[in-house]
């Protein structure tokens, strides 16, 4: 159906509880490509049986990581077919370091709705509280929807941020693996974009794409673990622009500028004249 943007904006999702524990972040480390260095003391904080630092970037996945079935995109006002979906962008705003462990609640609404005319972007917002009842996060994140545009809407906002005219202060590339995707999409993300051929060939794609979300979380460990000496505690918010697409195997090359409390970042593909795979990186650390 099309998006009746009436009923869609501000809209209540539905509030979900959820838990994790060590094993799950362990695994969602190992999704991103952690481990890589497993003889490094700093290295192994991310994979400690019983502690392991968490990765701001595992809100993205705490509240569906045990989920099985692919993803729906059906709310109030909206229902999208999955193939026509691509991620827009991705927020994350930690109040306090994420626990290894333990069980929360998560509320969100439709935002924002903008009218791009041959697409539509749905902006979401979630607010996630532990069961102590203090937040923990807030995420917020736009998907981009194939023909769904429109509608009568406004444009919305241009928000582009323009690359410091300086070389660098860190420039370093992260391989991925060809079963990058298979292995990440164990942490909940089963759309077939990632993992079936036929159904990435029938979205416009030569084959499975990474997931988005994979790409995001490995440039924010790089960033942590190149420029903040691995400690993820130090990470506040993370957001990225999703510009490209990465396929399994192929090299992130990441650049970082640094500033007073926060990263600039750009992340391209080696293999492909440093394509865009983010853009609008900012990282804010304390």
């Amino acid at each position: 159906m099309p998006i009746d943007p009436n009923i869609a904006l501000g809209a209540t999702l539905p509030s979900r509880e959820f838990a994790w524990s060590p094993s799950d972040v362990q695994l969602y480390h190992l999704g991103l490509g952690g481990g890589a260095r497993w003889t490094d003391p700093a290295e192994l904080r991310y994979l400690d049986d019983r502690t392991p630092q968490v990765l701001p970037t595992f809100a993205t996945v705490a509240a569906t990581f045990h989920d099985t079935e692919p993803p729906k995109v059906v709310f109030p006002g909206i229902d999208i077919d999955l193939a026509k979906v691509v991620h827009g962008h991705q927020e994350i705003e930690v109040h306090r370091p994420i626990p290894a462990g333990g069980k929360a609640t998560s509320t969100g609404r439709i935002s924002e709705i903008w009218d791009k005319g041959a697409a539509a972007v749905v902006v979401q917002e979630h607010t996630v509280t532990g069961s102590d009842g203090d937040p923990l996060w807030t995420a917020r994140s736009s998907i981009f929807a194939k023909g769904e545009g429109g509608f009568g809407g406004e444009r919305g906002p241009s928000t582009k941020s323009v690359l410091p005219d300086r070389a660098p202060d860190f420039d370093t590339r992260t391989p991925t693996l060809p079963q990058q995707a298979l292995l990440y999409r164990m942490c909940g993300d089963r759309n077939p974009l990632h993992s079936d051929p036929e159904f990435a060939r029938a979205a416009g794609f030569p084959d499975p794409i990474l997931h988005g979300l994979c790409s995001y979380g490995i440039v924010c460990k790089t960033a942590t673990d190149i420029a903040l000496g691995s400690d993820a505690s130090r990470v506040t918010g993370f957001r990225a622009r999703f510009a490209g697409v990465l396929y399994p195997g192929e090299t992130i090359r990441t650049r970082i500028w640094r500033a007073d409390g926060e990263l600039t970042i750009a992340a391209t593909v080696v293999e492909r004249d440093d394509a865009p795979v983010l853009s609008d990186v900012t990282l804010r650390f304390r």
